[in-house]
Formats: structure tokens, C-alpha cells, sequence
């Protein structure tokens, strides 16, 4: 079988070089004032609108740029969850995920839950207000888990172990 044909060494690195560097004949003095008529003012170094920014707008156009806004957004909700409720309701509650717009928060007790409930709309505002990229448009509370008596090892037919309650 005849080995298939392949440019030599020196030809390889020119077409590299040219594709790297660019023409030879764009090269020259005429040519670069030409191309520098046909740029833009905004592209010259030290033109209008090329001034150092700072880390933080650098940072924030390259979270907006991948996609991160929404996710640090809800972070930053978690964290600042204090300010959000205020420092008792924060002790007893909090966020768990934010699932389709709604964020769910656990509480310590039932009594911490309805009181989340009565300030649901209070919250919901806040939230609005200080973390919009959030994505938070709605929210879910529950109070802590509770043993069931439907499944598991102390499962027993009829009303059970509850009759005892009261």
C-alpha cells in the first residue's frame, strides 16, 4: 500500500506561521495604515472605552458571561438568610433548595412554620427586593420531619399505637 502523501516539515510551519502572523503582504507600512483607518476608535489601545476595570465588574460580567448570576444569586440568599427574616426566625428556620421558583425552607416546629406562613408575603418582598436573580417567586415551608407509623419496624394494623394520645 502507497503511503499517503503528506507536505514536508518546512511547508507545514510556513502555512503555520502564515496562518499565525497573517498575509506577508499585509505586512507592510501601507497596509497597517490602512487597516488602522478601518478600525474602530473603541479598538485602539488607549481609545475611548478601553480604561482598566476594576475585579469586581471583570468578575461579574464573566459570571454573567458563563451563567453563574442565577446560582451565586440563590447562595447568596442562603447566606444573608439572617437579614432576610431576622435573626429569631433565622435560628428556626432554614432554606433548603429553590425548586422551580419556589423556595422551600424547613422550621424547627410547627409553631416556627405558621409564622413563616403569616410572613410569606413580607418575605417573598424582601427577597425580591435584595436577590432578584434569585429566581424566587414563590414559597414553600414545612415543619420538621415527624416518625411515621405507616411504614417501617413498628408497623401495626389498625389505629395502633395512637390510640394512646389523648
Amino acid at each position: 500500500m502507497p503511503k499517503p502523501w503528506r507536505p514536508s516539515e518546512p511547508a507545514r510551519v510556513y502555512r503555520h506561521l502564515r496562518a499565525v502572523l497573517g498575509d506577508p503582504s499585509l505586512r507592510t507600512v501601507d497596509a497597517r495604515r490602512r487597516r488602522s483607518r478601518e478600525l474602530d476608535a473603541d479598538t485602539v489601545p488607549y481609545g475611548s472605552g478601553r480604561e482598566p476595570r476594576g475585579l469586581g465588574d471583570v468578575v461579574g460580567s464573566l459570571a454573567q458571561e458563563l451563567g453563574w448570576t442565577e446560582p451565586l444569586a440563590r447562595s447568596e440568599l442562603f447566606v444573608d438568610w439572617p437579614a432576610v427574616v431576622g435573626e429569631e426566625l433565622a435560628k428556626h428556620s432554614r432554606p433548603m433548595t429553590i425548586d422551580d421558583g419556589a423556595l422551600v425552607i424547613r422550621c424547627d416546629s410547627t409553631a416556627w412554620a405558621t409564622q413563616l406562613r403569616l410572613m410569606r408575603a413580607t418575605v417573598t418582598t424582601t427577597i425580591a427586593e435584595r436577590h432578584p436573580e434569585a429566581g424566587v417567586q414563590s414559597i414553600r415551608v414545612s415543619g420538621p420531619d415527624v416518625p411515621t407509623w405507616k411504614r417501617g419496624p413498628r408497623t401495626v394494623q389498625g389505629r395502633g399505637p395512637r390510640d394512646t394520645y389523648g
